[in-house]
Protein backbone atom coordinates (compact mmCIF):
# COMPACT_ATOMS: atom_id res chain seq x y z
CA UNK A 1 0.00 0.00 0.00
CA UNK A 2 1.30 3.44 -0.93
CA UNK A 3 2.09 5.58 2.10
CA UNK A 4 3.20 9.17 2.71
CA UNK A 5 6.95 8.47 2.73
CA UNK A 6 6.80 5.94 -0.14
CA UNK A 7 5.49 8.40 -2.71
CA UNK A 8 7.66 9.85 -5.45
CA UNK A 9 6.49 13.30 -4.42
CA UNK A 10 7.85 12.78 -0.90
CA UNK A 11 11.35 12.23 -2.25
CA UNK A 12 11.02 15.30 -4.47
CA UNK A 13 9.87 17.41 -1.56
CA UNK A 14 12.76 16.21 0.64
CA UNK A 15 15.18 17.41 -2.03
CA UNK A 16 13.37 20.74 -2.49
CA UNK A 17 13.42 21.30 1.28
CA UNK A 18 17.24 21.39 1.23
CA UNK A 19 17.06 24.81 -0.44
CA UNK A 20 13.56 26.20 0.15
CA UNK A 21 12.41 29.50 -1.30
CA UNK A 22 13.97 32.41 0.56
CA UNK A 23 11.35 35.03 1.45
CA UNK A 24 13.86 37.69 2.47
CA UNK A 25 16.01 37.68 -0.66
CA UNK A 26 15.82 40.78 -2.86
CA UNK A 27 12.73 40.78 -5.07
CA UNK A 28 11.19 37.69 -3.44
CA UNK A 29 7.87 39.30 -2.48
CA UNK A 30 6.48 40.93 -5.61
CA UNK A 31 2.98 42.04 -6.64
CA UNK A 32 3.01 39.34 -9.33
CA UNK A 33 3.79 36.61 -6.78
CA UNK A 34 1.05 37.76 -4.41
CA UNK A 35 -1.52 37.96 -7.22
CA UNK A 36 -0.67 34.50 -8.51
CA UNK A 37 -0.61 32.74 -5.15
CA UNK A 38 -4.31 33.08 -4.34
CA UNK A 39 -7.07 30.50 -4.17
CA UNK A 40 -10.73 31.51 -3.97
CA UNK A 41 -13.41 29.45 -2.27
CA UNK A 42 -16.95 30.15 -1.02
CA UNK A 43 -16.73 33.30 1.13
CA UNK A 44 -12.94 33.15 1.58
CA UNK A 45 -9.72 33.86 -0.29
CA UNK A 46 -6.43 32.20 0.58
CA UNK A 47 -3.18 34.13 0.09
CA UNK A 48 -0.06 31.99 0.33
CA UNK A 49 2.57 34.20 -1.29
CA UNK A 50 4.24 34.58 2.12
CA UNK A 51 4.93 30.83 2.37
CA UNK A 52 8.39 29.43 1.59
CA UNK A 53 7.27 27.82 -1.64
CA UNK A 54 7.79 28.23 -5.36
CA UNK A 55 6.16 26.58 -8.36
CA UNK A 56 8.34 23.47 -7.99
CA UNK A 57 7.18 22.94 -4.40
CA UNK A 58 3.52 23.54 -5.28
CA UNK A 59 3.81 21.06 -8.16
CA UNK A 60 5.39 18.42 -5.88
CA UNK A 61 2.72 18.98 -3.19
CA UNK A 62 0.06 18.58 -5.87
CA UNK A 63 1.64 15.29 -6.94
CA UNK A 64 1.67 14.15 -3.31
CA UNK A 65 -2.08 14.69 -3.00
CA UNK A 66 -2.71 12.96 -6.30
CA UNK A 67 -0.50 9.95 -5.57
CA UNK A 68 -2.28 9.36 -2.27
CA UNK A 69 -5.70 9.95 -3.86
CA UNK A 70 -6.82 12.16 -1.01
CA UNK A 71 -9.60 13.68 -3.09
CA UNK A 72 -11.19 10.22 -3.27
CA UNK A 73 -10.80 9.85 0.50
CA UNK A 74 -12.66 13.14 1.08
CA UNK A 75 -15.43 11.97 -1.24
CA UNK A 76 -15.60 8.63 0.60
CA UNK A 77 -15.90 10.46 3.92
CA UNK A 78 -18.74 12.67 2.73
CA UNK A 79 -20.55 9.65 1.22
CA UNK A 80 -20.49 7.84 4.56
CA UNK A 81 -17.90 5.10 4.12
CA UNK A 82 -16.50 3.76 7.41
CA UNK A 83 -13.20 5.62 7.66
CA UNK A 84 -13.02 5.96 11.46
CA UNK A 85 -11.09 2.73 12.01
CA UNK A 86 -7.73 1.10 12.67
CA UNK A 87 -7.55 -1.92 10.38
CA UNK A 88 -6.95 -5.19 12.20
CA UNK A 89 -7.50 -3.74 15.67
CA UNK A 90 -10.49 -2.86 17.81
CA UNK A 91 -11.65 0.64 16.91
CA UNK A 92 -14.81 2.70 16.56
CA UNK A 93 -15.33 1.49 12.96
CA UNK A 94 -17.75 4.27 12.03
CA UNK A 95 -18.62 6.64 9.24
CA UNK A 96 -17.61 10.30 9.66
CA UNK A 97 -20.55 12.46 8.66
CA UNK A 98 -20.49 15.89 10.24
CA UNK A 99 -20.94 17.08 6.64
CA UNK A 100 -24.34 15.32 6.48
CA UNK A 101 -25.54 17.52 9.34
CA UNK A 102 -25.47 20.50 6.94
CA UNK A 103 -26.22 18.61 3.73
CA UNK A 104 -29.89 19.29 4.37
CA UNK A 105 -30.33 21.68 1.45
CA UNK A 106 -29.56 19.22 -1.38
CA UNK A 107 -32.16 17.28 -3.31
CA UNK A 108 -29.55 14.52 -3.64
CA UNK A 109 -27.42 14.56 -0.46
CA UNK A 110 -24.20 12.54 -0.48
CA UNK A 111 -25.31 10.54 2.56
CA UNK A 112 -29.09 10.42 2.39
CA UNK A 113 -29.64 8.34 5.54
CA UNK A 114 -27.98 10.79 7.90
CA UNK A 115 -29.05 13.92 6.04
CA UNK A 116 -32.64 12.68 6.41
CA UNK A 117 -32.06 12.18 10.15
CA UNK A 118 -30.63 15.70 10.36
CA UNK A 119 -33.75 17.06 8.61
CA UNK A 120 -35.95 15.38 11.25
CA UNK A 121 -33.97 17.07 14.02
CA UNK A 122 -34.23 20.41 12.23
CA UNK A 123 -37.98 20.09 11.95
CA UNK A 124 -38.10 19.51 15.73
CA UNK A 125 -35.75 22.44 16.30
CA UNK A 126 -37.72 24.85 14.13
CA UNK A 127 -40.94 23.99 15.97
CA UNK A 128 -39.17 24.29 19.32
CA UNK A 129 -37.84 27.75 18.46
CA UNK A 130 -41.33 28.91 17.43
CA UNK A 131 -42.70 27.75 20.79
CA UNK A 132 -39.99 29.63 22.68
CA UNK A 133 -40.66 32.81 20.71
CA UNK A 134 -44.37 32.60 21.50
CA UNK A 135 -43.73 32.04 25.22
CA UNK A 136 -41.42 35.09 25.46
CA UNK A 137 -40.22 33.65 28.75
CA UNK A 138 -36.64 32.51 28.36
CA UNK A 139 -33.82 35.03 28.06
CA UNK A 140 -30.86 32.78 28.86
CA UNK A 141 -29.63 29.28 28.13
CA UNK A 142 -26.75 27.35 29.67
CA UNK A 143 -24.92 24.90 27.45
CA UNK A 144 -23.44 22.11 29.59
CA UNK A 145 -20.92 19.95 27.76
CA UNK A 146 -17.23 19.15 27.65
CA UNK A 147 -14.63 19.44 24.86
CA UNK A 148 -16.22 19.78 21.44
CA UNK A 149 -19.64 20.14 23.00
CA UNK A 150 -18.50 23.51 24.32
CA UNK A 151 -15.49 24.76 22.35
CA UNK A 152 -17.07 24.84 18.88
CA UNK A 153 -20.48 26.26 19.86
CA UNK A 154 -18.76 28.85 22.07
CA UNK A 155 -16.49 29.98 19.22
CA UNK A 156 -19.47 30.28 16.86
CA UNK A 157 -21.61 32.10 19.43
CA UNK A 158 -18.87 34.71 19.87
CA UNK A 159 -18.40 34.92 16.11
CA UNK A 160 -22.11 35.72 15.71
CA UNK A 161 -22.06 38.47 18.33
CA UNK A 162 -23.78 41.09 16.19
CA UNK A 163 -26.35 38.58 14.92
CA UNK A 164 -27.68 37.65 18.35
CA UNK A 165 -31.22 38.42 19.43
CA UNK A 166 -31.22 41.36 21.85
CA UNK A 167 -33.02 39.42 24.58
CA UNK A 168 -31.09 36.13 24.35
CA UNK A 169 -27.81 35.11 25.97
CA UNK A 170 -25.82 31.88 26.06
CA UNK A 171 -23.63 30.71 28.93
CA UNK A 172 -21.19 27.81 28.86
CA UNK A 173 -20.25 25.29 31.53
CA UNK A 174 -17.72 22.66 30.57
CA UNK A 175 -15.35 22.49 33.48
CA UNK A 176 -16.06 20.25 36.46
CA UNK A 177 -14.65 23.06 38.62
CA UNK A 178 -17.58 24.11 40.87
CA UNK A 179 -16.59 27.75 40.45
CA UNK A 180 -17.56 27.47 36.77
CA UNK A 181 -21.19 26.95 37.80
CA UNK A 182 -20.99 29.55 40.55
CA UNK A 183 -19.76 32.17 38.07
CA UNK A 184 -22.62 31.49 35.64
CA UNK A 185 -25.25 31.39 38.41
CA UNK A 186 -24.46 34.97 39.43
CA UNK A 187 -25.59 36.23 36.01
CA UNK A 188 -28.93 34.41 35.81
CA UNK A 189 -32.57 34.48 36.75
CA UNK A 190 -33.21 30.74 36.82
CA UNK A 191 -36.91 31.19 36.11
CA UNK A 192 -35.95 32.58 32.69
CA UNK A 193 -33.18 30.08 31.97
CA UNK A 194 -33.00 26.92 29.85
CA UNK A 195 -30.32 24.30 30.47
CA UNK A 196 -29.00 22.34 27.47
CA UNK A 197 -27.22 19.14 28.52
CA UNK A 198 -24.96 17.58 25.88
CA UNK A 199 -23.64 14.04 26.18
CA UNK A 200 -23.56 11.48 23.37
CA UNK A 201 -23.38 8.58 25.82
CA UNK A 202 -25.64 10.22 28.39
CA UNK A 203 -23.10 9.40 31.10
CA UNK A 204 -20.15 11.79 30.66
CA UNK A 205 -18.73 12.35 34.16
CA UNK A 206 -18.22 16.11 34.03
CA UNK A 207 -21.55 16.74 32.34
CA UNK A 208 -23.52 14.43 34.65
CA UNK A 209 -21.95 16.06 37.71
CA UNK A 210 -22.76 19.56 36.52
CA UNK A 211 -26.31 18.55 35.58
CA UNK A 212 -26.89 17.19 39.09
CA UNK A 213 -25.68 20.46 40.64
CA UNK A 214 -27.85 22.54 38.31
CA UNK A 215 -30.94 20.42 39.01
CA UNK A 216 -30.37 20.94 42.72
CA UNK A 217 -30.17 24.71 42.13
CA UNK A 218 -33.48 24.72 40.26
CA UNK A 219 -35.18 22.62 42.91
CA UNK A 220 -33.93 24.97 45.64
CA UNK A 221 -35.43 27.88 43.66
CA UNK A 222 -38.81 26.03 43.61
CA UNK A 223 -38.53 25.49 39.87
CA UNK A 224 -39.18 22.17 38.10
CA UNK A 225 -35.97 21.23 36.25
CA UNK A 226 -37.93 19.09 33.80
CA UNK A 227 -39.55 22.26 32.40
CA UNK A 228 -36.16 23.93 31.86
CA UNK A 229 -33.75 21.13 30.91
CA UNK A 230 -33.16 19.92 27.33
CA UNK A 231 -30.97 16.98 26.31
CA UNK A 232 -28.80 16.46 23.25
CA UNK A 233 -27.78 12.82 23.22
CA UNK A 234 -27.77 9.56 21.29
CA UNK A 235 -31.10 7.86 20.64
CA UNK A 236 -31.99 5.48 23.52
CA UNK A 237 -29.29 6.76 25.88
CA UNK A 238 -30.26 7.38 29.51
CA UNK A 239 -30.72 11.06 28.59
CA UNK A 240 -33.24 10.22 25.88
CA UNK A 241 -36.02 10.60 28.42
CA UNK A 242 -38.86 13.10 27.98
CA UNK A 243 -40.00 12.51 31.54
CA UNK A 244 -36.82 14.29 32.66
CA UNK A 245 -36.34 16.78 29.83
CA UNK A 246 -38.53 19.38 28.17
CA UNK A 247 -37.23 18.15 24.79
CA UNK A 248 -34.67 15.61 23.56
CA UNK A 249 -32.58 16.22 20.46
CA UNK A 250 -30.31 13.63 18.90
CA UNK A 251 -26.59 13.44 18.21
CA UNK A 252 -25.40 10.55 16.05
CA UNK A 253 -22.38 8.24 16.34
CA UNK A 254 -21.04 9.40 12.98
CA UNK A 255 -20.48 12.92 14.38
CA UNK A 256 -17.45 13.37 16.63
CA UNK A 257 -17.57 15.93 19.43
CA UNK A 258 -15.05 18.30 17.87
CA UNK A 259 -17.01 18.14 14.60
CA UNK A 260 -20.42 18.57 16.23
CA UNK A 261 -20.86 22.35 15.99
CA UNK A 262 -23.19 22.04 13.01
CA UNK A 263 -25.16 19.17 14.55
CA UNK A 264 -27.79 19.80 17.21
CA UNK A 265 -24.93 20.43 19.66
CA UNK A 266 -24.34 23.82 18.06
CA UNK A 267 -27.63 24.21 16.20
CA UNK A 268 -29.89 24.31 19.27
CA UNK A 269 -27.99 26.92 21.31
CA UNK A 270 -27.23 29.06 18.25
CA UNK A 271 -30.85 28.97 17.09
CA UNK A 272 -31.91 30.00 20.60
CA UNK A 273 -29.45 32.90 20.73
CA UNK A 274 -29.54 34.12 17.13
CA UNK A 275 -32.68 32.69 15.56
CA UNK A 276 -33.25 29.73 13.30
CA UNK A 277 -32.66 31.66 10.05
CA UNK A 278 -29.21 32.79 11.19
CA UNK A 279 -28.40 29.16 11.97
CA UNK A 280 -29.47 28.09 8.48
CA UNK A 281 -27.16 30.69 6.92
CA UNK A 282 -24.25 29.32 8.94
CA UNK A 283 -25.05 25.77 7.80
CA UNK A 284 -25.29 26.91 4.18
CA UNK A 285 -21.81 28.43 4.42
CA UNK A 286 -20.41 25.21 5.84
CA UNK A 287 -22.16 23.15 3.15
CA UNK A 288 -20.71 25.37 0.41
CA UNK A 289 -17.22 24.69 1.73
CA UNK A 290 -17.99 20.96 1.98
CA UNK A 291 -18.75 20.92 -1.75
CA UNK A 292 -15.67 23.02 -2.53
CA UNK A 293 -13.52 20.51 -0.59
CA UNK A 294 -14.46 17.93 -3.24
CA UNK A 295 -12.66 19.93 -5.97
CA UNK A 296 -10.20 17.45 -7.56
CA UNK A 297 -7.48 19.98 -8.45
CA UNK A 298 -5.31 20.53 -5.34
CA UNK A 299 -4.28 23.99 -6.55
CA UNK A 300 -7.95 25.08 -6.62
CA UNK A 301 -9.07 23.28 -3.46
CA UNK A 302 -8.53 25.70 -0.58
CA UNK A 303 -8.68 23.24 2.37
CA UNK A 304 -6.44 20.77 0.53
CA UNK A 305 -3.88 23.38 -0.48
CA UNK A 306 -3.89 24.73 3.07
CA UNK A 307 -3.25 21.20 4.37
CA UNK A 308 -0.40 20.65 1.89
CA UNK A 309 1.31 23.90 2.87
CA UNK A 310 1.00 22.96 6.53
CA UNK A 311 2.67 19.64 5.73
CA UNK A 312 5.46 21.37 3.82
CA UNK A 313 6.19 23.34 6.99
CA UNK A 314 5.71 20.40 9.38
CA UNK A 315 7.34 17.49 7.59
CA UNK A 316 9.84 19.10 5.25
CA UNK A 317 10.86 22.34 6.97
CA UNK A 318 10.52 20.66 10.39
CA UNK A 319 8.41 23.39 12.01
CA UNK A 320 6.36 21.85 14.85
CA UNK A 321 3.75 24.52 15.62
CA UNK A 322 1.21 26.86 14.00
CA UNK A 323 -0.11 30.13 15.42
CA UNK A 324 -3.60 31.06 14.26
CA UNK A 325 -4.16 34.81 14.57
CA UNK A 326 -7.63 36.17 13.75
CA UNK A 327 -7.68 39.91 13.22
CA UNK A 328 -11.27 39.98 14.47
CA UNK A 329 -12.23 40.26 18.13
CA UNK A 330 -15.38 38.18 17.62
CA UNK A 331 -13.11 35.25 16.65
CA UNK A 332 -11.22 35.35 19.95
CA UNK A 333 -12.38 31.83 20.90
CA UNK A 334 -11.82 30.36 17.44
CA UNK A 335 -8.17 29.30 18.00
CA UNK A 336 -9.26 27.40 21.15
CA UNK A 337 -11.77 25.42 19.08
CA UNK A 338 -9.14 24.75 16.39
CA UNK A 339 -6.70 23.51 19.02
CA UNK A 340 -9.05 20.66 19.82
CA UNK A 341 -10.22 20.09 16.26
CA UNK A 342 -6.66 19.73 15.01
CA UNK A 343 -4.71 18.31 17.94
CA UNK A 344 -7.31 15.75 19.01
CA UNK A 345 -7.69 14.68 15.39
CA UNK A 346 -4.08 14.52 14.23
CA UNK A 347 -2.21 14.04 17.49
CA UNK A 348 -1.57 10.40 16.54
CA UNK A 349 1.60 8.28 16.42
CA UNK A 350 0.24 5.21 14.60
CA UNK A 351 -1.15 4.84 11.09
CA UNK A 352 -4.46 3.24 10.11
CA UNK A 353 -2.79 -0.19 10.11
CA UNK A 354 -1.66 0.23 13.73
CA UNK A 355 1.99 0.77 12.79
CA UNK A 356 4.20 3.37 14.47
CA UNK A 357 4.76 6.49 12.35
CA UNK A 358 8.34 7.27 11.32
CA UNK A 359 7.43 10.89 10.54
CA UNK A 360 5.81 13.76 12.38
CA UNK A 361 2.04 14.15 12.44
CA UNK A 362 -0.11 16.91 13.96
CA UNK A 363 1.41 20.26 14.87
CA UNK A 364 0.84 22.23 18.07
CA UNK A 365 -1.98 24.72 17.42
CA UNK A 366 -2.44 27.92 19.38
CA UNK A 367 -3.28 31.59 18.94
CA UNK A 368 -4.90 34.82 20.06
CA UNK A 369 -6.52 37.77 18.26
CA UNK A 370 -4.46 40.50 16.59
CA UNK A 371 -3.51 43.25 17.16
CA UNK A 372 -3.30 42.39 20.86
CA UNK A 373 -1.07 39.41 20.02
CA UNK A 374 1.45 41.77 18.44
CA UNK A 375 2.01 43.32 21.86
CA UNK A 376 2.25 39.91 23.51
CA UNK A 377 4.09 36.94 21.97
CA UNK A 378 5.02 38.41 18.59
CA UNK A 379 8.43 39.31 20.00
CA UNK A 380 9.24 35.59 20.02
CA UNK A 381 7.65 35.08 16.60
CA UNK A 382 9.79 37.82 15.04
CA UNK A 383 13.12 37.32 16.84
CA UNK A 384 12.91 34.04 18.73
CA UNK A 385 15.13 31.07 17.95
CA UNK A 386 12.24 28.93 16.68
CA UNK A 387 10.34 29.71 13.49
CA UNK A 388 6.56 29.61 13.94
CA UNK A 389 4.35 29.57 10.83
CA UNK A 390 1.26 31.74 11.12
CA UNK A 391 -2.24 31.63 9.70
CA UNK A 392 -3.82 35.08 9.71
CA UNK A 393 -7.59 35.54 9.42
CA UNK A 394 -8.62 38.96 8.11
CA UNK A 395 -11.79 40.81 7.13
CA UNK A 396 -12.41 43.73 4.80
CA UNK A 397 -15.32 45.03 6.91
CA UNK A 398 -16.25 44.85 10.57
CA UNK A 399 -19.60 43.62 11.98
CA UNK A 400 -20.58 46.30 14.47
CA UNK A 401 -20.83 49.41 12.30
CA UNK A 402 -18.53 51.60 14.44
CA UNK A 403 -15.78 51.98 11.87
CA UNK A 404 -14.87 55.66 11.65
CA UNK A 405 -12.20 57.51 9.69
CA UNK A 406 -9.49 58.69 12.09
CA UNK A 407 -6.51 60.53 10.60
CA UNK A 408 -7.14 59.28 7.09
CA UNK A 409 -7.94 55.59 7.70
CA UNK A 410 -10.75 53.75 9.43
CA UNK A 411 -10.21 51.44 12.40
CA UNK A 412 -10.81 48.40 10.19
CA UNK A 413 -8.26 49.66 7.66
CA UNK A 414 -5.79 50.10 10.50
CA UNK A 415 -6.53 46.55 11.67
CA UNK A 416 -6.02 45.03 8.21
CA UNK A 417 -2.89 47.17 7.71
CA UNK A 418 -1.41 45.58 10.82
CA UNK A 419 -2.21 42.10 9.51
CA UNK A 420 -0.56 42.78 6.14
CA UNK A 421 2.41 44.46 7.84
CA UNK A 422 3.01 41.45 10.08
CA UNK A 423 2.94 39.03 7.15
CA UNK A 424 5.37 41.16 5.15
CA UNK A 425 7.75 41.91 8.02
CA UNK A 426 7.89 38.25 9.06
CA UNK A 427 8.77 37.34 5.49
CA UNK A 428 11.30 40.04 4.65
CA UNK A 429 12.77 40.90 8.04
CA UNK A 430 15.13 43.86 8.46
CA UNK A 431 18.90 44.19 8.42
CA UNK A 432 20.72 46.32 10.96
CA UNK A 433 24.24 46.83 12.29
CA UNK A 434 22.65 46.60 15.74
CA UNK A 435 21.95 42.88 16.36
CA UNK A 436 19.17 43.78 18.78
CA UNK A 437 17.30 45.51 15.96
CA UNK A 438 17.98 42.83 13.36
CA UNK A 439 15.10 40.71 12.06
CA UNK A 440 16.09 37.60 10.12
CA UNK A 441 12.74 37.28 8.37
CA UNK A 442 12.09 34.27 6.15
CA UNK A 443 9.23 33.30 8.50
CA UNK A 444 6.22 31.89 6.65
CA UNK A 445 2.55 32.79 6.94
CA UNK A 446 -0.75 32.42 5.11
CA UNK A 447 -3.72 34.78 5.04
CA UNK A 448 -7.41 33.89 4.94
CA UNK A 449 -9.41 36.91 3.76
CA UNK A 450 -13.16 37.52 3.61
CA UNK A 451 -15.33 40.51 2.79
CA UNK A 452 -17.14 40.31 6.14
CA UNK A 453 -17.76 37.83 8.92
CA UNK A 454 -21.39 36.81 8.41
CA UNK A 455 -23.14 33.61 9.51
CA UNK A 456 -22.45 32.24 6.03
CA UNK A 457 -18.75 33.10 5.94
CA UNK A 458 -18.32 31.86 9.53
CA UNK A 459 -19.82 28.51 8.56
CA UNK A 460 -17.45 28.33 5.60
CA UNK A 461 -14.46 29.13 7.82
CA UNK A 462 -15.43 26.39 10.26
CA UNK A 463 -15.71 23.81 7.47
CA UNK A 464 -12.51 25.06 5.82
CA UNK A 465 -10.50 24.19 8.92
CA UNK A 466 -12.34 20.90 9.48
CA UNK A 467 -11.41 19.77 5.97
CA UNK A 468 -7.83 21.03 6.28
CA UNK A 469 -7.45 18.78 9.32
CA UNK A 470 -9.06 15.83 7.51
CA UNK A 471 -6.85 16.22 4.43
CA UNK A 472 -3.72 16.23 6.58
CA UNK A 473 -4.86 12.99 8.19
CA UNK A 474 -5.55 11.40 4.80
CA UNK A 475 -2.03 12.24 3.63
CA UNK A 476 -0.36 11.01 6.84
CA UNK A 477 -2.44 7.82 6.68
CA UNK A 478 -3.76 8.23 10.23
CA UNK A 479 -7.25 8.09 11.72
CA UNK A 480 -8.21 11.69 12.45
CA UNK A 481 -11.59 10.75 13.90
CA UNK A 482 -11.01 8.87 17.15
CA UNK A 483 -9.49 10.14 20.40
CA UNK A 484 -8.11 7.26 22.45
CA UNK A 485 -5.64 9.66 24.05
CA UNK A 486 -8.52 11.20 26.00
CA UNK A 487 -9.53 7.88 27.58
CA UNK A 488 -6.54 6.91 29.76
CA UNK A 489 -6.78 10.02 31.92
CA UNK A 490 -10.49 9.33 32.47
CA UNK A 491 -9.76 5.81 33.72
CA UNK A 492 -7.10 7.01 36.15
CA UNK A 493 -9.30 9.89 37.33
CA UNK A 494 -11.97 7.35 38.23
CA UNK A 495 -9.42 5.49 40.36
CA UNK A 496 -8.39 8.73 42.08
CA UNK A 497 -12.04 9.51 42.87
CA UNK A 498 -12.50 6.06 44.42
CA UNK A 499 -9.40 6.69 46.51
CA UNK A 500 -10.70 10.09 47.64
CA UNK A 501 -14.01 8.52 48.64
CA UNK A 502 -12.32 5.78 50.64
CA UNK A 503 -10.08 8.26 52.47
CA UNK A 504 -13.07 10.45 53.38
CA UNK A 505 -14.77 7.33 54.79
CA UNK A 506 -11.68 6.69 56.93
CA UNK A 507 -10.85 3.42 55.13
CA UNK A 508 -8.09 4.08 52.59
CA UNK A 509 -8.13 1.49 49.83
CA UNK A 510 -4.66 -0.12 49.54
CA UNK A 511 -5.34 -0.76 45.83
CA UNK A 512 -4.49 2.90 45.13
CA UNK A 513 -1.18 3.65 46.91
CA UNK A 514 -0.14 6.60 44.71
CA UNK A 515 -3.61 8.17 44.86
CA UNK A 516 -3.74 7.72 48.64
CA UNK A 517 -0.35 9.39 49.04
CA UNK A 518 -1.31 12.38 46.90
CA UNK A 519 -4.63 12.92 48.68
CA UNK A 520 -2.91 12.67 52.08
CA UNK A 521 -0.48 15.34 50.89
CA UNK A 522 -3.47 17.42 49.76
CA UNK A 523 -5.03 17.14 53.25
CA UNK A 524 -1.86 18.57 54.81
CA UNK A 525 -1.92 21.73 52.69
CA UNK A 526 -2.71 24.95 54.58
Amino acid sequence: MLTFTNTKAYSELKELAKKPFNLNQDGAITPKRLEQMVVSAPNWNFLYGFQRVDEAVILALTKLAQELEVHDKMAAMQKGEKINQIIGFESENRAVLHTAMRDIFSEAPLSKEYSDLARIEHAKLKEFCLKLDKEERFTDAILVGIGGSELGPHALYDGLYFFRKPNRRLHFISNIDPDAIAMVKRELDLSKTLVIIVSKSGSTLETATNEAILRKMFNEAWLNPNEHFISITSPKSMMDDKSKYRECFYLFDCVGGRYSSTSMVGALPLAFACGYEVLLDLLKGAHEMDLHALEPDPKKNLPLLSALLRMWNRNFLQLPTIAIIPYAQVLARFPAHLQQCDMESNGKSIDKMGKRLDYSSGAVIWGEPGTSAQHSFFQLIHQGTDIIPLEFIGLKNCQGGLDFDIQGTTSQEKLVSNLFAQALSLATGRSSENPNKRFEGNRPSSIFLSEKLTPRSLGSLLALYEHTVAYQGFIWGINSFDQEGVQLGKVLADQFMKAAHSIKAGKPDPSYPVANTLFEMLKRLK
